[in-house]
């Protein structure tokens, strides 16, 4: 038994309005989406690049609920783009909230976050040097608090 792919299914609040904002935050394209008589969006699915993003609206009665309803996300999704300021402006522009702006960081990457209008937060980077396991746990440790207080 192997594993084939992993993909990211996002639970929000309003589907059609998440489509709409990922596609002008992230430049994504949609690929399908199933639509309930009523109007409710139960599967659809966004490419980011090569990658598959599934999105669904909320069905509390089978406990799906979006971060909006909870107040909050437990995960954080990488984009990890080719130029990370340009795609965290963007994804301001289109209604993310800026949580921290772009930084060059000990683990080799340049990279900020941001949280979209539907609770999700996404931590956006890019390439900015090779950076060694050991070298990157010896910044890591040297770090205030030792690396101890620093999320993702």
């Amino acid at each position: 038994m192997k594993i084939e792919e992993v993909f990211a299914y996002l639970c929000v609040s309003d589907t059609a309005a998440a489509i709409d904002f990922y596609q002008r935050a992230f430049g994504v394209s949609e690929k399908f989406r199933l639509t309930e008589p009523g109007g409710r969006i139960g599967h659809a699915e966004l490419a980011f690049g090569p990658m598959t993003v599934m999105l669904c609206d909320e069905f509390p009665e089978f406990g799906i609920r979006s971060a909006t309803t909870i107040g909050a996300t437990p995960v954080s999704i990488h984009l990890h783009v080719d130029n990370a300021d340009h795609m965290i402006e963007q994804a301001v522009r289109a209604g993310a909230t800026l949580e921290r702006e772009a930084q060059d960081a000990f683990h080799g990457e340049r990279s900020g976050v941001v949280r979209d209008p539907f609770g999700h937060r996404w931590l956006i980077g890019h390439h900015i040097e090779d950076v060694s396991t050991d070298e990157m746990q010896r910044r890591y440790t040297g770090m205030p608090g030792g690396g101890e207080t620093r999320p993702g």
